[in-house]
C-alpha cells in the first residue's frame, strides 16, 4: 500500500512520521522551508511519549509520486479548495481519499439521503472545485482527537492525544476502514472506528463552533472562557443554536450541552487552534467551523443571532489581521 499525506502541516506530518517509524510506504506533500528542511532533515517529532526522527519520503510534487493507494487530506479546511485541483496525478481507479478536516467537510451530505442529499455548501466547498475532483466513492471520513504544532521547519511538537477516529460516511465497517484503522493502530495511533461519524463531527462542532470564534474575538484560553459567566453565555447560545441545526438534519446528539462544556473546561488553559492561528498570523478556519453552520441554518429554517453575531465580529477581525499582515509584508 502507498500512502500520501498531501499537507505535510503539523497534523500530516505528525501522521505521516508515526507511519514511516512504523515501516509504512508513505510520501509526505509540502511547500516552503517545511519541505525543505524535512528533506533536508527528516521529520523530528517531540512529544512526551518520546521523540524520534522519521525519514519518509518528501516531495512538493503531486506528478513525482503518481497514483497510491490512500491520501490523507492534511491540510485545514480553508487550504482544500486550492489543493483538489492538484491532487489528480495521485487518484487511481481505486484511491481513497481520507479527509482530516475540523468542521462540516465538503462530502457531508453526500448519500445523505432525503431532501438535503447532494447539498453543497459554498463557504466550504466553493463552486464545487473540491467534489469535482474528489468523488464521494473515494472518500473516508475521519475526527482527529490530538494536538500538535510546527515549532520550527521540520519539528513537530505532539503536545496531547492519538485518538484519530475512521469512518465510511454511510456508516459501514468496510474492508477499507478496517486496512486503514489497523495501519493507523500500527502507527501507534488509537483509531477507533464510527458507525456514527456525522453524529460525532457535530459532536465536536459543538465546541468548535463556539469555543474558537470566542476565544479569537476574546484572546482568552478555554477555561476562562467557561468560567467567565457571561462569555459562558454566549457559547452556550451558539452550541444551543448549533443543536438546533444537528436536530433539523435528524442527528440526535449523544452528548448534552451541559456535559460538552465540562468538558471543554477540563482542557484547561488552552488555546484554541483558531486563537493559535490568529496570533501566528495565519489564515483562520473561521468558515468550515462557523460560516458553514450559519449558512446550513439559512438552508434549514434555523435562527442563529448569537452564532451570526459571533461569525461577522470574527470575519472582520480575520480580515484587518489580513490586511495588517499584507501591509507589514510590502
Amino acid at each position: 500500500m502507498r500512502y500520501l499525506i498531501a499537507g505535510a502541516g503539523a497534523i500530516g506530518a505528525y501522521i505521516g512520521a508515526r507511519m514511516a517509524q512504523a515501516g509504512f510506504d508513505v510520501t509526505l506533500f509540502a511547500r516552503g522551508p517545511h519541505l525543505r528542511a524535512m528533506q533536508e532533515h527528516g521529520v523530528r517529532v517531540k512529544s512526551a511519549e518520546g521523540d524520534f526522527l522519521a525519514r519518509p519520503t518528501i516531495t512538493g510534487s503531486m506528478e513525482e509520486i503518481g497514483p497510491v493507494d490512500v491520501v490523507f487530506l492534511g491540510v485545514k479546511a480553508h487550504g482544500l479548495p486550492q489543493l483538489a485541483p492538484h491532487l489528480k496525478p495521485v487518484l487511481g481507479p481505486d484511491t481513497t481519499v481520507v479527509s482530516t478536516q475540523n468542521g462540516i467537510p465538503w462530502w457531508y451530505f453526500h448519500g445523505f439521503g432525503g431532501e438535503w442529499d447532494g447539498l453543497r455548501l459554498e463557504r466550504v466547498d466553493p463552486g464545487g472545485v473540491i467534489s469535482s475532483v474528489i468523488e464521494a466513492r473515494r472518500v473516508v471520513g475521519s475526527i482527529v482527537y490530538f494536538a500538535t504544532e510546527i515549532t520550527a521547519p521540520g519539528v513537530i511538537q505532539h503536545i496531547e492525544g492519538n485518538r484519530f477516529t475512521l469512518g465510511e460516511p454511510d456508516g459501514s465497517r468496510s474492508e477499507r476502514v478496517r486496512q486503514l484503522a489497523e495501519a493507523l493502530i500500527a502507527s501507534g495511533l488509537r483509531c477507533p472506528i464510527s458507525t456514527r461519524l456525522r453524529h460525532e463531527i457535530w459532536v465536536k462542532l459543538l465546541g468548535n463552533a463556539s469555543l474558537n470564534p470566542v476565544s479569537a474575538l476574546t484572546r482568552a484560553t478555554i477555561v476562562q472562557m467557561v468560567h467567565d459567566p457571561g462569555v459562558c453565555s454566549v457559547i452556550r447560545n451558539i452550541m444551543q443554536e448549533v443543536e438546533a441545526v444537528s436536530h433539523k438534519l435528524g442527528m440526535e446528539l449523544p452528548i448534552s450541552i451541559d456535559q460538552r462544556i465540562a468538558g471543554a473546561e477540563k482542557v484547561g488553559e488552552h488555546k484554541t487552534s483558531m486563537l493559535q492561528d490568529l496570533e501566528a498570523g495565519r489564515p483562520m478556519e473561521l468558515e468550515a467551523l462557523v460560516g458553514a453552520v450559519v449558512e446550513l441554518g439559512e438552508r434549514v429554517g434555523v435562527p442563529m443571532p448569537t452564532t451570526r453575531t459571533v461569525y461577522h465580529c470574527a470575519r472582520l477581525l480575520a480580515q484587518s489581521a489580513s490586511t495588517r499582515l499584507a501591509n507589514r509584508a510590502q
